[in-house]
């Protein structure tokens, strides 16, 4: 079977915030940008990755959606349990300097080396989502 990740999603509650902080603390490039106001879906990656992507988008968009169900994702994002994702990288302590000095970034935890065997960090993007960094050895 031939399938690969072609994007995931992660929920923005500042369209503007969460592009600065993927584009200037993670360095990764924009590529698509639509919508306007908080109604904008924004599409991002590692620039030599050209074909996996991270999808920021509004995450009560979908009229489907339930006034109370609108309320559990705001709480949700607000104590930073509703999105997260797993990156990797074989400089980590170089990345963790870098995206700590971006202001939009709220360090979780500093390089750790982990009882299972890995070493990461973790951040919280502006919208709360838990980023995690892992070094690859």
């Amino acid at each position: 079977m031939d399938i690969t990740i072609h994007a995931s999603y992660l929920p923005h509650s500042d369209p503007e915030a969460s592009l600065a902080f993927y584009r200037d603390a993670l360095g990764f490039e924009v590529r698509n940008d639509v919508g306007q106001g908080t109604m904008r879906w924004i599409t991002v990656g590692p620039k030599d990755q050209p074909d996996t992507s991270i999808l920021l988008a509004p995450p009560t968009a979908d009229p489907g959606i339930t006034d109370d169900e609108r309320r559990t994702i705001a709480e949700m994002m607000a104590k930073g349990t509703y999105g997260w994702i797993l990156l990797a990288t074989r400089d980590l302590d170089s990345i963790f300097e870098k995206v700590q000095a971006n202001e939009a970034a709220e360090v979780v935890q500093e390089p750790t080396e982990q009882p299972y065997g890995m070493r990461d960090c973790a951040f919280r993007d502006p919208a709360g989502n838990l980023i995690r960094i892992q070094e690859l050895r």
